[in-house]
């Protein structure tokens, strides 16, 4: 009996975890991929005592939340429906809002929103358990061949 075939979308969606699980500063922070669609990509990251910045605070470090930032945005490219099995950051800004709230876990929403034939344009916002104050916002490009 044959085996099914995988969808296009179940092919990104592997190939986008595979994506994450392969780069180990990824690994180590602990993200993991929550939903991944041709609209875009939500990771997330647990709150973890390493993590913090200011121990004083309990909060996570910026750089920690740059580096989910910038993963769930590469997600994101590789979800478009045109989008390329691999990507690399060209530019990212990051514009943190406020500080995380101590002892809680970040998640990053990623929406890759227009692509030329070698540029595609990515915005993301990370959030704790508030989603209606997010922690930071970011804008990118990153390279994208079809």
């Amino acid at each position: 009996m044959a085996e099914p075939q995988e969808s296009e979308q179940d092919q990104r969606r592997r190939i986008a975890r595979q994506f994450i699980e392969a780069i180990p500063h990824a690994r180590a922070l602990g993200m993991t991929l929550e939903d991944l669609s041709p609209s875009g990509a939500v990771i997330s990251l647990p709150w973890n005592p390493d993590l913090v910045g200011d121990p004083r605070s309990g909060v996570i470090h910026g750089g920690v939340i740059s580096a989910l930032m910038d993963t769930c945005c590469g997600a994101a490219v590789m979800a478009h429906p045109d989008g390329p099995k691999v990507t690399a950051t060209i530019d990212l800004r990051i514009d943190y809002m406020r500080a995380a709230t101590p002892l809680q876990g970040i998640k990053a929403r990623a929406e890759c929103y227009h692509v030329t034939r070698s540029v595609a344009f990515v915005r993301a916002w990370a959030m704790d358990e508030d989603e209606t104050r997010p922690v930071a916002s970011a804008t990118g490009a990153f390279t994208f061949e079809r």
